[in-house]
């Protein structure tokens, strides 16, 4: 397995992997117009036999607090084809984008995901924590990890993705 940033070409298999993964075009759409508006901070593909077999995403996002707003990212999605589910991708995936998102200085990033899942990262609940987001999801699904440490030490608020998540 090789796990490469996105090229120009890899967009059609992108989409698939995620309609296929999903079972609808709802993330694949998204995907397209973030891209599209220049708003990807870092998209990688998990190549197996030079098929792409998976998939992650991260966009800029936002925690708004009273009097002041702090920068992160937004993990949405991971995906991987569902015959290729369970085979460790998601996990290198998941290991490649949180170090690469480190390595280029982000500090911070938020996920609506599934909480038996994205905690093995390091993500932990963020309501407890002071912060919140703007879709009320169950709390045990929304999670934060620090990618420097103390990035979350002052920070609460209502986290917020790009309006192209809206009704994902």
């Amino acid at each position: 397995m090789i796990i490469r940033h996105e090229a120009p070409t890899d967009m059609a298999a992108i989409r698939f992997v995620n309609e296929q993964a999903f079972g609808g075009s709802g993330e694949a759409n998204a995907i397209d117009a973030l891209r599209a508006r220049g708003a990807a901070t870092l998209s990688l593909v998990a190549v197996i036999s030079g098929q792409v077999v998976g998939h992650i995403f991260f966009s800029p996002a936002t925690i708004q607090g009273p009097d002041r707003s702090w920068v992160a990212l937004g993990l949405a999605p991971l995906s991987v084809l569902p015959d290729y589910q369970r085979q460790g991708i998601g996990t290198a995936l998941m290991n490649a984008g949180l170090e690469e998102c480190r390595q280029l200085g982000h500090e911070r990033v938020v996920v609506l995901g599934h909480p038996n899942y994205y905690p093995r990262f390091g993500f932990v609940t963020a309501k407890p924590r002071g912060i919140d987001n703007e879709y009320n999801a169950p709390e045990e699904a929304f999670m934060i990890l620090e990618l420097q440490p103390g990035a979350f030490a002052e920070v609460t608020g209502v986290a917020q993705y790009q309006p192209e998540w809206n009704g994902v």
